[in-house]
């Protein structure tokens, strides 16, 4: 096969020298491999002695020459082994040392890859030195010049964007790189970014080798054509997959088999759960809604409880006392009971701490079902021996209740078979009638994927986008802006010149803000280079700016509300849906604050309801910083202990970039907003950000020392070992003494305490 270089500017590969591997007869050993021995001795040590078929396509493809390759080959088959084999051979090459990048879509996902490539510490170069991973997903604006220290990054794709726009310099020195997901180029939000990293990339290192994976790609020749990759495809998977539809008692095969399930439950998806687990099996069942995956894991879990061995109970009842210390609030309580019965629900409303305890007691084949929302779908390795499609509709906004799309069911039911330990795996959906049994096997269970499209064309995709590309010298002028939009996936599938007209309108919005000069040339000023390293829309850089600047002209006196809510009218920030109860507090709250608020737009025009949702979002950050309790926003505000989390982590981005803004142009609130960003970061007053930032020391610990008059670092040192103890617990005091340096002299009496505090808590329980 012909050794193909990366794409230049506005270069591609004629889709007559594409090669598409398909599927082996033969497969390849690992000690046959051309890689070093002391990787083949990692994997065949690990019990790995030969390849997948499709894998052995990959290699016959040219995975280890060096070539780009685009793995669109089912969950379970070994898409990772392929990436891994790419980058331990390039890192190991000692005539040419590499680096290999990781991108994934979710920081869930991030955490899992970081784990799984640690263990290659053990593989050692020519110098003793063990293969190196690192991880980065938050701090939009820092350079991470320290990653460089590694051998392979895990990051999203929104961090290496970031790094791109803060000119890192390693960056310049990857072998390697790693699409994981790469469908997701489809997503509207996410895509653009993927594809923009990918472009940015390819032209920094052109002989850069990038492997993209993915299970499902309609169009899986467009995306291998835009990256000048060899193209294998494949449906063999390890463990044999059927999809069907459950009607009457039966689930109805798409081979024209069926097989009876006996009735347990009026509810269809309790009886399939019940059979799955009479075999020794798992379950994950995907629903529409938050609310339907919490009752669906309550009703399962008290079908299913009797089921349970005595040993395996004992083992939930632990993962469950866990996820009570995690909060207090009513979900987490709902959760442990579910736990305790051998089922969970899983969703974005629940914290990490949550989620991976979950997924945990899920893969040690302890927890027996997880009732989930698509996104547990989208990367997580959890699969299960049945995967029930329960909610094949979603809410749109715009359309009401819609069938979703096949690519996104093909995701969920590629999640069934788990290798080693299931003969088969089933994806099943429901059906309530004979036509609808129909109508689901031709919509889901025969339907061949949707085409990717890039979503690159939009005038908010591109505005951050083309800032950024001129900020960092990619492109300097409109011939040189559509030569670079000519390497993005956008160009395969377009001619890049339909562009022009969307990016004179943004050229023409960016010069207006005063973030792009536009002599002889384009150029960032310096005001645009800073928006384009905090990483934020320059639309929401302006709405911030202009706020800033209405606060001094109206010579208000602004305040923690007048702020957040200021970050919160961003379009970086996604405004919480009004419930019909928020309608009328919420206007006598505007009512009583309208001095706060930089603008007010008139009560029956159309954007008042769409500030009503600004303001709401605002007074949950408003509650986080003012010590609320966390189960009380969530029932007053109704959302999740997640969703209080992922709010405050996009409000800190915004409320520190505000800090960062105000202070390049000399505004009056710069000072205010950089303490209110800390405020965010902890949720928290300000009299207790000294003691909130040692490990350890959360916001309730923190109120409670304050409490008892221990208000900093300078008390902590002097006060009463054993009173701290008291306060915050035995285990805790001991770490936060440690941390801050103090010699333990009463550590005997402090770990007595300590085992007298866990007797009675046991007691207690």
């Amino acid at each position: 096969m012909k050794d193909f270089k990366a794409v230049k500017k506005g270069g591609f590969i004629s889709a007559d020298r594409l090669s598409k591997a398909q599927d082996n007869d033969n497969t390849l050993k690992i000690k046959d491999l051309n890689l070093p021995q002391a990787v083949k001795d990692f994997y065949i040590n690990s019990g790995i002695i030969e390849l997948y078929p499709p894998q052995t396509s990959a290699i016959e493809a040219g995975l280890l020459s060096g070539k780009n390759i685009l793995a669109a080959i089912p969950t379970a088959s070994g898409k990772t082994l392929l990436a891994e084999f790419a980058m331990l051979r390039s890192i190991l090459d000692e005539g040419n040392r590499g680096k290999a990048l990781y991108i994934v879509p979710l920081r869930a996902l991030a955490s899992e890859k970081h784990d799984r490539f640690r263990s290659f510490e053990c593989i050692k170069n020519s110098r003793r030195r063990g293969v190196s991973t690192g991880i980065a997903t938050g701090d939009f604006d820092a350079r991470g010049d320290w990653l460089g220290n590694f051998d392979i990054i895990v990051a999203t794709s929104e961090k290496v964007d970031s790094l791109l726009r803060n000119k890192t310099r390693w960056l310049e020195e990857i072998t390697v790189v790693v699409a994981d997901e790469v469908h997701l180029i489809d997503s509207p939000g996410r895509g653009p970014t993927l594809e923009i990293v990918l472009a940015k990339l390819r032209q920094i290192n052109p002989d850069m080798q990038v492997i993209s994976l993915s299970a499902t790609i309609g169009n899986a020749d467009e995306i291998a054509k835009w990256l000048n990759a060899s193209l294998v495809v494949s449906e063999w998977r390890p463990i044999i997959l059927k999809e069907g539809v459950f009607f009457g008692r039966a689930i109805n095969f798409g081979d024209r088999s069926q097989r009876e399930i006996k009735e347990r439950s009026r509810d269809a998806a309790i009886s399939l759960v019940a059979d799955t687990l009479a075999e020794g099996g798992q379950c994950l069942i995907f629903e529409s809604s938050r609310k339907n995956t919490e009752g669906m894991a309550q009703r399962a879990g008290t079908a299913i409880s009797s089921l349970i061995s005595g040993d395996i109970k004992e083992k939930l009842k632990v993962i469950a006392d866990e996820v009570r210390e995690t909060s207090e609030v009513d979900t987490a309580l709902k959760l442990a009971l579910c736990i305790e019965n051998g089922s969970a629900f899983h969703h974005a409303g629940l914290i990490s701490e949550q989620r991976k305890l979950i997924e945990a007691g899920f893969r040690d084949g302890n927890i027996k079902i997880i009732s989930a929302t698509p996104t547990l779908a989208a990367g997580l390795n959890l699969p299960a021996r049945r995967v029930i499609i329960k909610g094949y509709r979603r809410y749109d906004a715009n359309f009401g209740l819609t069938p979703i799309p096949v690519l996104e069911y093909k995701q969920m039911a590629g999640r069934a078979g788990r290798p080693r330990l299931d003969p088969y795996g089933e994806s099943v959906l429901i059906a309530k009638n004979y036509d609808e049994l129909e109508e689901l096997m031709q919509q889901y269970v025969h339907a061949n994927v949707e085409k990717i499209w890039s979503k690159l064309g939009s005038e908010n995709a591109l505005r951050t986008h083309i800032l950024s590309t001129i900020a960092t010298g990619f492109a300097q002028s409109m011939d040189e802006l559509l030569a670079f939009m000519g390497g993005t996936f956008y160009a395969t599938q377009q001619e890049p010149w339909n562009l022009k007209a969307v990016i004179e309108k943004v050229i023409a919005f960016l010069v207006e803000k005063k973030f792009v000069i536009e002599t002889n040339g384009l150029f960032a000023t310096r005001l645009g280079e800073l928006v384009s390293r905090l990483y934020i829309d320059p639309l929401s850089a302006s709405l911030i700016l202009d706020g800033m600047e209405k606060i001094e002209e109206k010579d208000m006196r602004y305040n923690e509300l007048t702020l957040l809510h200021l970050a919160c009218r961003t379009t970086d920030m996604r405004p919480l849906y009004l419930r019909s109860n928020d309608y009328e507090w919420l206007s006598d709250f505007v009512m009583e604050h309208s001095t706060e608020f930089v603008q007010i737009p008139p009560q029956f025009s159309k954007d008042y309801e769409w500030f009503l949702s600004e303001v709401k979002t605002a007074c949950v950050m408003l509650d986080w910083i003012n010590e609320i309790k966390e189960e009380d926003i969530v029932k007053k505000f109704g959302i999740g202990e997640g969703d209080i989390r992922s709010l405050s982590e996009t409000a800190l981005w915004l409320v520190h970039s505000m800090a960062e803004l105000g202070k390049d142009q000399k505004r009056s609130c710069a000072g205010f907003a950089r303490e209110l960003a800390q405020r965010v970061e902890y949720g928290a007053s300000p009299e207790l950000l000294e003691l909130i930032q040692i490990r350890g020391i959360g916001r309730v610990r923190a109120r409670k020392l304050y409490t008892a008059g221990i208000r900093g670092l300078e008390a902590l040192m002097t006060a009463d070992q054993n009173a701290i103890s008291r306060i915050i617990g035995s285990k805790t005091a001991i770490k936060v003494l440690r941390q801050i340096g103090r010699p333990l002299e009463q550590k005997e009496n402090m770990e007595k305490a300590q085992k007298e505090e866990q007797r009675q808590l046991g007691d207690f329980r």
